[in-house]
């Protein structure tokens, strides 16, 4: 497959809602809690663009993911309840989702290698995120990709597992 990995546009923004509609359903559909609460929404999606943060994965000219990634741009990441690997600038990325027809295809890894990428190309070599207790298919992926377990963050009164990924 050839992937091309861009910023969103305001245009990409009915797609993007779709794979993310999808991905709530499916969330909901494997006993998740994540994404239960009217997040993430259109909202969301409008500020991530707004903002330069959104990045769509296109598989033959067609959105087949969606990742919003900040520089140092998570303040609840102040609150963890553990402890960090690194204390200098790190890369946060959050609403990962691939759209259905493309899911079983390596997607998810590919935006994971797309977010290393965009990090080693401004000189950051620190990658943070967080996800449910119960999101199974995303605690794999932190598993499978090398990141480390560093303890709770809180989002909307409700505890998220924080990884960090030294590049």
């Amino acid at each position: 497959m050839q992937y091309i990995f861009r910023k969103a546009t305001s245009t990409d923004l009915p797609n993007i809602w779709q794979i993310l509609k999808v991905a709530i359903t499916r969330r909901k559909a494997d006993g998740s809690n994540q994404w239960q609460d009217g997040y993430p929404n259109p909202e969301v999606i409008k500020n991530d663009i707004a903002k330069n943060a959104g990045f769509v994965l296109e598989v033959n000219n067609q959105a087949a993911g969606y990742v919003a990634i900040l520089i140092n741009d998570e303040p609840e990441y102040n609150n963890l309840e553990g402890k960090w690997l690194t204390n200098g600038d790190f890369v946060v990325f959050h609403r990962l989702a691939v759209a259905k027809e493309f899911l079983g295809k390596g997607l998810a890894k590919e935006l994971f290698l797309q977010i290393e990428k965009f990090a080693q190309d401004r000189g950051i070599n620190s990658i943070k995120a967080d996800t449910n207790f119960d999101n199974d298919a995303m605690l794999h992926l932190f598993n499978s990709m090398g990141y480390h377990y560093c303890g709770e963050v809180y989002f909307r009164a409700s505890p998220r597992r924080a990884y960090e990924k030294v590049l």
